[in-house]
């Protein structure tokens, strides 16, 4: 807890509470995003882990939906909470780390300082928003920076066994978290600070408690083959140096606006007091940040890297930047508080009727719930609704509750749900904008329905057609596999 309680931090306590409410409410009212969706079926078939990540974001949206219902406030619960908890983690730690050289109300105003820009970044507001891997992950990381900081400034070396649960849960959220904990593991050998708590066992006791926190995740990739490993590991081979210039641009850019332009300011000055400074704890933060850099710098020599990639980063950075005084810190926490909100009001009420070119919360959120009611609706009772996009068997499994939706697609298959039989009558449901017509080594089509739009406002984000089939063997995932989901009581 904050030395002295957080009363000594005054309106920022309460401006952090306000924050924390007003993402709660905004996560009851936005519709569910595809892979959000997605994730809540995850929920839905606990396992110890899945094609695409680690098991953890469907815990997380789990005890959500436990503690408030099926809801897109229950799926997205744990963001807010985990965001607000994490910030108040940062800044303790900060107000630790600063006080060892400066004075105890500079140290506090530094802490105060790396939670503003902690928030400030369109990253951590809109990403704790939603319900993605990287939300527990986040968490995660900033529990162990935390535990560091007690560590090796507090000298507290059962914090070792906070870092290990950390890089543990973490790995169960992400297998990014290998990038943080590798910079970490730079440090321990590679130093006078950390071989010297090499000669002591915390640091492996810690490893053990991170053993222990990722059977599950290794245990269920031994019994599918390694997909989840092979599939996100598979990254790794990816080269393409003609387009090299292109993705390191996207790289820079996406990180410029996820983190909010002038908070990237902070964040780049923090990293160059903490090499200047380089002090043990200044150097461990920094291979902490460089290494992910490095590799995420080495994989746009090939490939895209997605912008929210390095957000993992940022707890390590606000904590940086701490250190950075100059007077306008205020003005770049609020401004990326400002872009975040402007965003949500956007996938709220759309007050701006833009094109889904240029909407991506059009895209992403828009239309969702009346659009799966009228493709119910005009579906025969008795008959599932199918679809081979995962994104899109999701929404309408939420969406559309009094429906069985199927998803054919290879992934289903790795799901512990209920089967249909090979040869069963479905309407099939395809995007426009993403799917052809029905494969026919897949689909036999007996009938074709008027197609639906997904609109939000009168604004047209995608449409659909719908297909009367027969059900091959040979579709993807089928073959007397395909995952029969179910919308749920809600």
């Amino acid at each position: 807890m904050l030395r002295g309680g957080l009363a000594q931090y005054g309106y920022w306590a309460w401006g952090l509470g306000l924050v924390t409410v007003l993402r709660l409410v905004l996560a009851a009212y936005i519709p569910l995003a595809p892979d959000e969706a997605y994730y809540r079926i995850w929920a839905l078939a606990p396992a110890g882990g899945y094609l695409d990540h680690p098991p953890m974001v469907a815990v997380w949206a789990r005890v959500g939906m436990f503690l408030v219902g099926d809801t897109p406030l229950g799926v997205r619960l744990m963001g807010p909470l985990s965001a607000c908890l994490g910030t108040v983690l940062v800044v303790q730690a900060a107000f630790c780390w600063l006080r060892t050289q400066l004075a105890p109300e500079q140290a506090r105003t530094g802490a105060i300082r790396a939670g503003v820009l902690l928030n400030g970044t369109l990253g951590v507001g809109l990403g704790t928003l939603v319900m993605t891997p990287d939300t527990p992950l986040l968490l995660c990381v900033t529990l162990m920076l935390w535990g560091l900081v007690h560590a090796c400034l507090g000298r507290q070396n059962w914090m070792w066994l906070v870092v290990g649960l950390a890089a543990g849960l973490g790995f169960e959220s992400k297998y990014t978290m290998l990038l943080p904990l590798g910079g970490l593991v730079v440090w321990l050998l590679a130093t006078k600070a950390g071989r010297a708590w090499l000669c002591t066992p915390w640091p492996f006791m810690g490893a053990c408690v991170a053993a222990v926190c990722v059977v599950p995740v290794v245990w269920w990739n031994a019994q599918h083959g390694w997909v989840s490993f092979f599939k996100q590991g598979g990254r790794l081979g990816d080269w393409n140096p003609t387009r090299a210039l292109g993705f390191m641009g996207e790289l820079l850019g996406g990180q410029v606006g996820l983190a909010s332009p002038l908070v990237f300011l902070f964040f780049a000055g923090g990293v160059w007091l903490l090499w200047r400074q380089r002090d043990s704890f200044s150097v461990l933060l920094l291979c902490m940040i460089m290494l992910p850099v490095a590799v995420f710098v080495q994989h746009a020599l090939g490939a895209r890297v997605q912008a929210n990639w390095p957000v993992m980063l940022y707890p390590a950075l606000a904590l940086a930047a701490a250190w950075v005084l100059w007077p306008w810190w205020k003005v770049a926490g609020f401004l990326g508080l400002g872009l975040t909100g402007i965003v949500c009001v956007q996938a709220a009420f759309m007050p701006l009727r833009l094109s889904p070119h240029l909407d991506v919360t059009l895209r992403q959120v828009g239309g969702w719930p009346a659009f799966a009611r009228a493709v119910s609706a005009q579906v025969p009772q008795g008959f599932p609704l199918v679809a081979d996009e995962y994104g899109l068997a999701s929404e309408l499994a939420f969406y559309a509750p009094e429906r069985v939706v199927a998803g054919v697609e290879a992934r289903w298959a790795l799901f512990a749900l209920p089967r249909p039989a090979c040869g069963a009558q479905a309407y099939l449901v395809l995007s426009h904008r993403r799917q052809g017509p029905p494969d026919t080594r897949f689909f036999e089509v007996l009938d074709v329905l008027p197609e639906q739009v997904r609109a939000r406002r009168g604004v047209v984000a995608d449409t659909y057609s719908i297909f009367h089939v027969r059900l091959r063997c040979a579709v993807p995932g089928l073959m007397r596999d395909a995952a029969l989901l179910s919308g749920g009581a809600r």
